[in-house]
């Protein structure tokens, strides 16, 4: 579907020079004055992850991409990058490291998620807002700390690192935002 550069928006996900696909990341509209509008924008390579300013003017057209949500299963990572189940063929599929490095720190073995298609190419994960984990190392405590918003450093199951209270040990299960990282609470 073709559509003008002033129908798009942040999050929006079209196709590029050569087929590749691009992320909108920012999305400014400027209009100077009476001069023509002009639309500045951010946009992310899925395939590289490199962002790169763009400038477009009102009437360019732009085709949107058609993108699939399937249920998957992470079940493991290895030298190829992470692998994925599909739930419903039960195929599994490699996504390389590059694509989802970061987001997979959120993720655990078994454990289901929704995976981002373009056509028959898996481009990208989608996390829920906030995930639980478990603690596997804590720095301890130091006694007279807790007046203050002190923070300490946590390792959680998966190998992510997390700023905690000081009340967090070894062994609980603590909630995790998925957008920014950010310790939540403590899970009972």
């Amino acid at each position: 579907m073709t559509v003008r550069a002033t129908e798009l928006r942040k999050g929006t996900v079209i196709v590029g020079e050569r087929g590749k696909l691009l992320l909108i990341t920012e999305y400014h509209h400027h209009t100077p004055g009476n001069l023509r509008a002009v639309i500045h924008v951010k946009v992310k390579d899925l395939a590289t992850g490199t962002v790169t300013p763009q400038r477009w003017g009102s009437s360019d057209a732009f085709e949107v991409a058609y993108l699939d949500k399937k249920k998957c299963e992470y079940l493991y990572k290895d030298s190829t990058g992470y692998h994925f189940m599909d739930q419903e063929t039960f195929e599994q599929f490699p996504i390389s490291e590059e694509l989802v490095g970061e987001m997979m720190g959120y993720v655990r073995e078994n454990t289901p998620v929704a995976v981002t298609f373009h056509g028959p190419v898996a481009i990208g994960v989608e996390l829920p807002a906030s995930v639980t984990l478990k603690v596997i190392e804590a720095e301890s405590a130091v006694r007279g700390n807790t007046a203050t918003n002190v923070k300490k450093d946590a390792v959680v199951e998966t190998g992510l690192k997390v700023k905690v209270p000081p009340h967090i040990s070894v062994g609980d299960e603590i909630k995790i935002s998925t957008v920014d990282g950010e310790f939540l609470g403590r899970q009972n």
